[in-house]
Parts: C-alpha cells; structure tokens; sequence
C-alpha cells in the first residue's frame, strides 16, 4: 500500500477539510444551499497522472460531482495546493451546487517545480481534464453541469496544457480562470504576444476580448469595456508587481515591453531595465511575491470573488452580492 507523505496529507487535508461548509455558505449569502463536493487525488494514490486522473474521476461519479450544476476542474501548484480565495469563492458563489476536483503532481514547492517538474504540470492538467471531459460530454447537454477551469501560479500552466488556444477553451469548457500566470506558460505567451495594436503587456487586449481577457487590477473594470464578451469567460488574473508573471529569462539581456510601457499601477515609475540586473531583482522579488498585501505581487487576495461573479455568476446574482462575499471572504483571511 502506498504511503502519503506529510505534504501530500497536508494538502489533502486542506482543500477537503477547510472549505466552507452548508451553514457557512447560507450565513454568508442568505440563500439556500448545497454541501459542495470536493474531491483531491494525491500523488501516493496511484502510479501516474492518467490513473490517479481515472480515480479521481470514479471518486467524482460516486460523490455525485456530475449531477451538481457547476464543475470545476482545478491545477494544484506544485505541492499540490489550491488556493482556498479560488475554491471558496466558486462554491460561496454557486450555493454550493458545485463540485471540485483537483490532483497533485509532485511534492515540491512551486518555484524548484518551475526547474524540475513542468512535465509534471503539463501531464496532469492534461490528464485530469481529459478524464473529467470524457464522461462529463456523453451526458445530455440540458443535464450536464458548467464545466469550468481553474489554476493559480504553476497550476495555471498545468491548466492551460489541456487546450490548444483560444477557441479550444472556448469550445470545451464554459470558463476559465487564470491567477498568477508563470511567463513561461503557452498560452498566456500567446495571447499576450499576439495582442492588438495599441495594447499594452501589461494589460494585454486579445482579439477585442471576445473570449480571453485580463485583469492587472484588483475588481472591474475588465478590458474592454466596449466590446461584448459573450459566450464562455477566459480570464487571467496579473498583477503588475508580480514578478512571477514577468521574470524570465530573457530579462537578462532584452528589455520587456512591459518596461517600455508606463508602470502599472503598483511598480514604481523609476523602475527601470538594465541588463542582467533587472533579472536578478525580478528573481529575488520572487522569494517575497507572497508577503505582501492582497491586490499586489503575487497575492491575489479575494480577486477571485470578482473573477468568478464575471465568469460563472448564476441567474439573478448581484454587485452588492459580489462585494458582500469580498467582505466574506476578506474575514476569513
């Protein structure tokens, strides 16, 4: 039999055992709800990502995660946590109506996993999203539930894996939301290298917005306001002082067009590129990313209470529900 490491149960533990529960979700939103199902396959439980994504997904039909109205597929970060700002706040959100499923790839803290482990990454959100997708489209399409996506730092690279661009996402799920994106993930690359003319890095606008968007602040509004945004919601989450969204290698010797443009709103306008240096900073930044206020660096605070009310907000729901789950969830931090 296999053994679970103190990491791997440390990161079951948290993300099956500290949501939010039946009582918690009524108190806070004054509806009805449902006890959310969540369901978290360790790296111990079986051989490879494809068998652990398998079990996981037998665990979700017993549990009855496909007869909820939302399902979410969640990319661990590299230690296998999930954010408790962006699973909270999904199953706050629908009432409870909802079932997560997440997997754990490696037991590594994030930033040895961006060295040794994006393999991993990629194999598992491709894996886990497969065999969810693969039951989830022989239901009736009146009685399947939103099937939506969901990672923050690795575990949105680890998300993205499973799509090849921008009308993948929009064709096989009813959403996605990106916090934190590594500079190195493929499609976030893509869809901020290929932006419109006249938008900047640091707020990329992609194709007028009609499917993927971004967010370089805390709350609305979201670029481009003008511009319809019909159909399933692709949003990525970034802020200007996050320097895992911006440390590359390449800093070492190119100037990034994000230090072209005017600073964001949280850098510093004297902030400026100089070669080799400007790398080593953005690389030590990376070590405090984490300890500094929600809203700034790569602290995403309760940003995904707004990301998902723009996302998968249900029938009838409100900005002054919206702003009373921020004032939910900022209690809980």
């Amino acid at each position: 039999m296999a053994t679970r490491t103190p990491s791997e149960s440390n990161s079951r533990r948290n993300f099956i055992g500290k949501g939010p529960s039946v009582s918690d979700i009524e108190k806070a939103t004054g509806h009805p709800a449902m006890e959310p199902i969540r369901i978290y396959t360790g790296l111990a439980s079986a051989s490879d990502a494809e068998a652990r994504s398998a079990l996981a997904v037998r665990d979700l039909e017993r549990a009855g995660g496909f007869q909820r109205k939302y399902l979410l597929v969640v990319s661990t970060t590299g230690s296998g946590w999930v954010d408790p700002a962006l699973s909270d706040s999904f199953e706050y959100l629908t009432g409870g109506d909802s079932a997560i499923v997440a997997l754990q790839y490696s037991h590594l803290p994030s930033w040895i996993s961006y060295l040794v482990d994006q393999s991993k990454a990629r194999e598992a959100g491709r894996a886990l999203f497969d065999a969810v997708y693969g039951p989830w489209s022989q239901l009736p399409q009146d009685k399947r539930p939103r099937l939506l996506v969901a990672g923050e730092s690795l575990g949105s690279f680890g998300g993205e894996t499973a799509f090849s661009g921008e009308q993948s996402l929009a064709n096989l799920t009813d959403g996605a939301l990106f916090a934190g994106p590594p500079n190195f993930n493929t499609l976030f690359r893509e869809f901020s290298d290929n932006r419109d003319p006249g938008s900047l890095e640091v707020a990329p606008v992609y194709r007028d917005g009609r499917t993927v968007r971004f967010d370089d602040h805390p709350g609305p509004p979201i670029e481009p306001e003008s511009a319809a945004w019909d159909g399933p919601r692709v949003l990525y989450l970034q802020h200007p002082s996050d320097p895992i969204v911006w440390w590359s290698p390449n800093l070492m010797l190119s100037r990034p067009d994000w230090l072209e443009e005017e600073r964001g709103d949280d850098v510093l306008p004297s902030t400026r590129w100089y070669p080799f240096v400007t790398f080593w900073q953005v690389t030590a930044d990376m070590a405090f990313s984490t300890g500094v206020p929600g809203g700034h660096g790569h602290n995403y605070g309760t940003q995904p209470v707004k990301a998902w009310a723009v996302i998968a907000a249900p029938a009838g729901w409100t900005d002054a529900r919206t702003e009373a789950l921020e004032q939910t969830m900022s209690k809980g931090d």
